[in-house]
């Protein structure tokens, strides 16, 4: 991954496009991991997710912070796959992938090794603007791995409306980014992934009722 370029990508691309045509509102930022290894888990409604991600952390961080991403999408022709991997940094992982005979989350888990901050998207893949959808396994198996590495769950508000799945030109949407405190893997894999799923839900109420007043 090029430093550089990754740098240059989040000050030309993601500060403009989110922090200047859409405007973000942070809440409880002190609860984002500071230094690695720590990995975020944020819903995924729009492409614009990942670019909100990065303007989260200090420009000195962005290059140690790396989004697992759908091989099958940004590595389907070379001149995609080079900026995905060299610019935007993330970690190809290959879905629907037999974790008995080739772990597509190994790319995630050498980041943790490397101590780095690690992005996810539990749902796998960009659902219906602002709804949630069923979390998949795969983050359960990846921390049992790593169980003293901090899960921090963020919730990603009005994403959906600024460039939900299907739409190629954002939208001007104000954005509200919730934080939530951080957690660690626990050994029954339902009880983990119905835990965090219901933390998303209390944040999507929460960030509901806040547009609302």
């Amino acid at each position: 991954m090029n430093r550089f370029l990754r740098r240059m990508f989040v000050v030309l691309v993601a500060y403009p496009v989110v922090l200047a045509w859409l405007g973000v509102s942070v809440a409880n930022r002190k609860n984002l991991p500071r230094k690695g290894p720590g990995i975020i888990i944020a819903n995924h409604n729009s492409h614009l997710d990942l670019l909100t991600l990065l303007t989260l952390f200090p420009l000195s961080m962005v290059d140690r912070v790396q989004p697992a991403a759908a091989a099958d999408y940004f590595l389907k022709n070379r001149l995609l796959a080079w900026f995905a991997t060299r610019v935007v940094g993330i970690i190809p992982v290959v879905r629907g992938g037999d974790l008995q005979h080739h772990d597509p989350l190994a790319g995630c888990a050498d980041a943790l090794r490397q101590g780095n901050i690690l992005i996810l998207f539990p749902e796998g893949t960009r659902g219906e603007p602002e709804k949630l959808s069923e979390f998949k396994s795969g983050l359960w198996f990846l921390c049992q791995q790593f169980p003293e590495v901090p899960v921090t769950p963020v919730f990603l508000h009005g994403l959906g409306r600024a460039m939900g799945k299907g739409q190629w030109i954002p939208v001007p949407f104000f954005v509200d980014v919730h934080v939530d405190e951080p957690v660690y893997c626990r050994s029954d894999k339902t009880t983990f992934i119905t835990d965090l799923k219901q933390r998303f839900e209390l944040l999507q109420n929460n960030a509901s009722l806040g547009r609302e007043k």
